[in-house]
């Protein structure tokens, strides 16, 4: 897998992405998404580590990124991080990226790049673009029930919200059940004290 040439700046946000090549599925069952989920955990490390020599008591110690959102979706990744170290983002999604297309090429007989070339990544310098991201990372699901909820002026916006709030495979989860496991808050601004508070911004975005 090829690496990034451009490098990222410590104490800075950035949208990280990617998809798979030809718009292919990533994700083909549950067990994908967990295994990548598991991933973005145990490959958040400055250590080396071997998979399968890892078990439930696994210490990170020092963690490369923070991470404020995610969201899988099935052809698709979204991932919102910190540069806490020199470095850390791309020696990240290295070890992940990696990681999970060994996975994936083995469970599935196959070879070759999974993805559609290196990742990509988007500076947020601003307040108002990093808040927008929490919200636009959180509502792709909505995209499975309707890829065109946006310009849908019929929507149903309870069935878009009640689909986000239970879907899987995003940081969502973490935030209204407060348990951290991916996502570290500490660098990110604290724009969502209360569930309700997760529940108006996201209804905000769904009523643009």
């Amino acid at each position: 897998m090829s690496t990034r040439k451009q490098s990222f700046a410590i104490n800075e946000f950035y949208h990280l992405y990617n998809r798979g090549t030809e718009k292919r599925t990533i994700f083909l069952e549950k067990k994908d998404y967990e295994h990548f989920l598991f991933l973005m955990h145990i490959c958040n490390t400055s250590k080396s580590i071997e998979l399968r020599k890892i078990g439930k008591n696994f210490d990170r110690k020092e963690t490369l990124v923070n991470i404020g959102a995610y969201c899988l979706m099935p052809n698709h990744f979204h991932i919102l991080g910190y540069e806490k170290i020199e470095g850390g983002i791309s020696k990240y999604m290295l070890k992940l990226l990696t990681a999970y297309t060994m996975y994936f090429n083995k469970k599935y007989k196959r070879t070759g790049k999974l993805y559609e070339g290196v990742f990509k990544s988007i500076h947020v310098n601003t307040d108002r673009y990093l808040k927008y991201l929490y919200s636009y990372i959180h509502l792709n699901p909505a995209k499975l029930v309707d890829k065109n909820w946006k310009e849908n002026k019929k929507r149903n916006t309870a069935e878009l919200l009640n689909y986000v709030f239970n879907y899987k495979y995003s940081s969502l989860e973490e935030y209204l059940n407060l348990n951290f496991n991916i996502v570290n808050q500490n660098p990110f601004p604290n724009y969502f004290g209360k569930l309700n508070d997760h529940k108006k911004e996201l209804f905000e975005w769904l009523e643009i």
